[in-house]
């Protein structure tokens, strides 16, 4: 069984699909053939666990809702689907699907480093990759470090497994809206895997 860190989650189940034990599935992968060929997956409850094997039996694509209806073997009910809910979808870190020139595993993009091609600047820390249409690199810029101005920290309402601490000031960080940018190669030439790095040529106003 692979570590927790080497599974890749492709979906979420999210609800039953009509009375015969059909799932919908909500993807988190690029690849159509992940909910359409038949073949081994695992699934991961949401209460946390080692994936279980199961075999997904067929799939098809629902247009305009941007899901998935599948079949997994052994579920023909709406009673057992019902009990998937909220499940992952995973497949094993080994079973990464070829790419083709100047595509990119989302995973892989997470964490480089982004810097202005032509001053060689910082720019920021890739946290997310958004899908609208065109993928767009959601960049975090480095923090200022300067504090806002101090706020009274609201009362924490009593919970049995919450831990008391003295109620006290606190400076919070000024928040620093992400960057958004397009992830075309006109504005991001240089992607560079073995050195966790990003280089860009923003048009002017994209880092303003």
């Amino acid at each position: 069984m692979p570590n927790p860190s080497d599974w890749i989650e492709i979906g979420k189940i999210v609800a039953p699909q009509g009375l015969v034990g059909e799932l919908r599935v909500y993807p988190s992968s690029d690849f159509p053939e992940r909910f359409l060929e038949p073949g081994q997956r695992w699934m991961r409850s949401p209460k946390g666990g080692d994936p279980t094997l199961v075999h997904l039996q067929s799939g098809r694509y629902v247009e305009g809702k941007n899901l998935y209806v599948i079949r997994l073997e052994g579920i023909t009910s709406r009673a057992q689907a019902e009990t998937l809910r909220d499940h992952e979808l995973l497949v094993p870190e080994s079973d990464r699907l070829p790419l083709a020139p100047h595509e990119f595993h989302v995973a892989d993009l997470i964490g480089l480093t982004v810097v202005d091609q032509h001053s060689q600047d910082l720019v920021g820390t890739v946290v997310d990759v958004m899908s609208t249409g065109h993928d767009i690199l959601v960049v975090e810029r480095p923090s200022s470090g300067t504090p806002a101005p101090e706020e009274p920290v609201e009362p924490i309402p009593h919970h049995p497994d919450r831990r008391k601490s003295a109620k006290t000031p606190r400076a919070k960080k000024r928040q620093t809206p992400p960057l958004l940018i397009p992830f075309v190669e006109a504005i991001v030439p240089v992607v560079d895997l073995e050195q966790q790095r990003i280089e860009i040529t923003p048009p002017e106003g994209l880092l303003d």
